[in-house]
């Protein structure tokens, strides 16, 4: 039984039209994490998931994770290669699909999309709500099952030298990665495809943690994974494509910022060191 009420529109007759293919939302880089607002839908018998239990430290001990169905499961994600996304209708969860090429995204109400800067250009994308951020990331992997699972053990280590505190939790999909530090909580959910795997990060404030580990999950849960054929070495993230309103606003960041630099570089126009001699004006010194 699906515990996310969604289901495809051709088996239902409803008035309510699709949400769009790709999500005309700005970025909006200075979206707090932190903002008022509406509720999340999340269904009850979803919210009880949060009790599942504490696993061992060890993320690779105990019993194998569930195998995920992304072709014929009755949730996501799902493999876009072999379904269909406009075969669903997400209005009552999404206000739009973000398509980035490689994943797409319904986006919860009330969310925004954040585009990270990095010094070469964009460096993530993540979706702001009102609980918290999400990063969702797709990455090739091989045909056998147990990319993720390998993940978490790497994982753990690594928030655990940033000094977090750590412990994993089952999840719907099998294992989540749980650090905390400094009254802020992230969760890591992941889950294996057909030659891909799904990595969903999570951050919020700890009082808003469970909210946002059950929105996150809804997220997960409807989001789509396209492979596509091309060779990638597992382990390598899928190639991402910003949306034309998203992609025009990286550019005229990256135009203001190399602007800045390049006025920063120049020297002010009529100073010369105090020896200078006068006759010399502003010529540079002959090496």
């Amino acid at each position: 039984m699906a515990l996310w009420p969604f289901g495809k529109k051709k088996e239902v007759v409803d008035e309510t039209p699709a949400a769009p293919e790709v999500s005309e939302v700005p970025a909006a880089p200075e979206a707090p994490v932190e903002a008022d607002s509406a509720e999340a839908s999340v269904p009850e018998a979803l919210r009880s998931l949060g009790e599942q239990p504490v696993l061992d430290e060890d993320p690779s001990a105990g019993e194998p994770d569930p195998v995920h169905d992304a072709i014929n499961g009755d949730m996501g994600p799902f493999d876009a290669g072999s379904v269909n996304i406009q075969d669903f209708d997400f209005s009552d969860f999404s206000k739009g699909v973000l398509d980035l090429g490689s994943i797409q995204v319904p986006l919860p109400q009330n969310s925004e999309v954040q585009v990270e800067m990095g010094e070469q250009g964009p460096r993530m994308l993540h979706v702001v709500t009102q609980f918290g951020r999400i990063t969702p990331v797709a990455f090739a992997a091989p045909t056998s099952a147990g990319q993720w699972r390998e993940a978490t053990k790497e994982i753990a280590e690594g928030m655990r030298r940033d000094g977090l505190t750590v412990h994993v939790e089952k999840g719907p999909w099998g294992r989540e990665v749980v650090g905390e530090a400094n009254d802020r909580k992230i969760r890591i959910a992941g889950v294996d495809g057909p030659r891909w795997m799904l990595r969903m990060t999570m951050i919020s404030p700890s009082d808003r943690a469970d909210d946002m580990r059950d929105l996150g999950r809804e997220v997960i849960a409807r989001t789509f994974v396209n492979r596509g054929d091309a060779p990638i070495l597992a382990g390598s993230p899928l190639p991402v494509a910003l949306p034309k309103q998203l992609a025009e606003q990286v550019q005229q960041a990256m135009a203001q910022r190399a602007a800045q630099q390049n006025a920063t570089q120049q020297p002010a126009a009529g100073n010369g060191t105090p020896d200078q001699n006068p006759d010399q004006g502003n010529t540079p010194n002959a090496e």
